[in-house]
């Protein structure tokens, strides 16, 4: 018997399938840093509670440091580098940049995610929400009233183009003032 057994693992990162043998201990973030090559990704406290390895999971929001490489098999994994389509920035990494949304960056790439799965997740109405919503993401510097400025701003873009699609009649009410 072996006596570090590798189990295959399959996951779609970044829109590219990809094949692992990982032993049954290896992380999610290890596997993504250490073995995709995915840097971005960055390891923090190690113990889901600063949030900088927060990646998205089927599109849902997920700290990486806690959940083993295995348990993912066969899902979609999103990571910092697969936000942005060719040159093109995704719109919570322009926003983070026109609101000053960061200061050193080392949260920033799970900010981002955390940002884009808080919007998948359709659950903010206002930027209470969003703040409250973000919350399990750590920011040393204390960027949090720019980090909640872009959010809000990409939520009141996607919010405009839906309202347009729907012929003006809002898509949905916050209830709150969001800026």
């Amino acid at each position: 018997m072996e006596l570090h057994q590798q189990y295959p693992v399959r996951l779609r990162i970044n829109g590219q399938d990809r094949e692992f043998n990982v032993e049954s201990w290896v992380t999610l973030l290890d596997l993504l840093r250490e073995r995709a090559g995915m840097t971005g990704t960055k390891k923090g406290c190690d113990h889901g509670q600063c949030g900088a390895c927060t990646v998205l999971v089927d599109g849902k929001r997920i700290n990486s440091c806690l959940t083993l490489a295995v348990m993912q098999n066969g899902k979609e994994i999103t990571t910092v580098e697969g936000l942005a389509e060719g040159e093109d920035l995704h719109p919570i990494q322009q926003a983070f940049i026109d609101c000053d949304a960061f200061q050193c960056g080392y949260c920033t790439p799970g900010q981002l995610c955390s940002a884009v799965g808080l919007m998948n997740e359709g659950q903010a109405a206002s930027r209470d929400d969003v703040r409250e919503l973000m919350s399990g993401n750590i920011c040393r510097c204390g960027a949090y009233p720019q980090i909640a400025d872009a959010v809000v701003r990409v939520m009141d873009l996607r919010r405009s183009a839906i309202d347009r699609d729907n012929g003006d009649k809002p898509a949905f009410t916050t209830g709150a003032v969001l800026a």
